[in-house]
């Protein structure tokens, strides 16, 4: 295992170490490894395409031999053949149903021009790493660190039910963090730091780069713009998911530049503590089951209306409704 870890220092990947290691995959598994295999163990799409180009480039050199048996380190010589995946699939990225976070200090201008150099960047690496400890402990990626700024995804490279839920507490999480930041710099003469986090929810297309196309960021980015100091706020869209469990504030409809339509803002208060979404009292509806439907329409036409209304009430209503029509 390790002239893997050594090899994934060697490309600038060494955080894929433990994963591969949990997977037993070692130089002799390499040639047999697939696109969907890295997918299936959490690696980023472009880490995914670096990762295969490299193992191609390096085999292809002359003099490209078997992996040695043990302790030597990776080298051309020793990366086994693997196919280079076609310029159009990796161009073409993937598209995902994402929840989006951005978070930006305020103020950070004027904060810098009172510090140093290298306390100012050690404050904003502060807040950075606490941040991306509340990303990444609720199951979230940090796409970028853009200066003293953060956008986070939520949804990639694995997705789950719950997604706009872990990002919204995420979101809170960042701001205690930060207010303790605050707290033990409060003797140090630092200045406080405050930061704004905004949340949307939308489809986006991710490359191979790792870079986000869609309206989501942007619009996440614009949210974060219209919060107060130290505030979380989100979308109408991110609300509908996490209704019920989260204590929010309606903060009114805004035009968003570069949004065609209105959108209606949430601050984020704190956690409910409730168990499941509002929402989830509504059911979805049904989508291409005319023929199931129709089936359980002539069955329940077939039974007393004492019987139907006990066992298949919505059934009869609808019964009702078309006979009415």
């Amino acid at each position: 295992m390790q002239q893997i870890a050594d090899w994934l220092r060697r490309i600038d990947l060494p955080e894929y170490a433990e994963r591969f290691a949990e997977n037993g995959i070692d130089v002799s598994v390499l040639p047999h490894l697939t696109d969907q295999d890295l997918k299936d163990m959490g690696v980023l799409l472009g880490h995914r395409r670096k990762m295969l180009a490299a193992i191609g480039e390096l085999s292809s050199k002359p003099g490209a031999a078997p992996a040695p048996a043990t302790g030597t380190p990776i080298g051309p010589a020793s990366i086994p053949t693997a196919s280079p995946i076609a310029p159009a699939a990796e161009a073409a990225g993937e598209r995902r149903y994402l929840t989006v976070l951005f978070c930006d200090l305020v103020d950070s201008t004027g904060i810098a021009a009172k510090l140093d150099a290298e306390e100012w960047r050690d404050l904003v690496n502060a807040y950075l790493d606490h941040a991306s400890a509340a990303v990444t402990e609720m199951g979230g990626h940090v796409a970028k660190k853009l200066g003293d700024g953060l956008m986070a995804l939520f949804g990639y490279p694995v997705a789950q039910e719950n997604d706009a839920e872990r990002a919204a507490r995420a979101a809170l999480s960042t701001q205690r963090a930060l207010a303790e930041v605050n707290r033990k710099n409060a003797g140090t003469g630092k200045p406080p730091l405050n930061a704004r986090v905004g949340i949307e929810i939308g489809p986006v297309v991710v490359d191979a780069a790792g870079e986000i196309y869609g309206d989501a960021p942007n619009i996440a980015a614009r949210v974060q713009a219209l919060a107060e100091p130290g505030t979380v706020v989100v979308t109408a869209r991110v609300q509908h998911q996490i209704a019920g469990l989260f204590v929010v504030e309606e903060r009114g409809s805004h035009e968003l530049k570069g949004v065609p339509e209105p959108v209606t803002l949430y601050r984020l208060v704190r956690a409910s503590g409730g168990g499941r979404r509002a929402g989830q009292r509504h059911l979805t509806p049904l989508v291409g089951r005319e023929e199931e439907i129709a089936m359980l329409m002539r069955r329940c036409l077939r039974c007393s209306t004492f019987h139907c209304r006990r066992t298949a009430p919505w059934l009869c209503r609808q019964r009702n409704y078309d006979a009415g029509n």
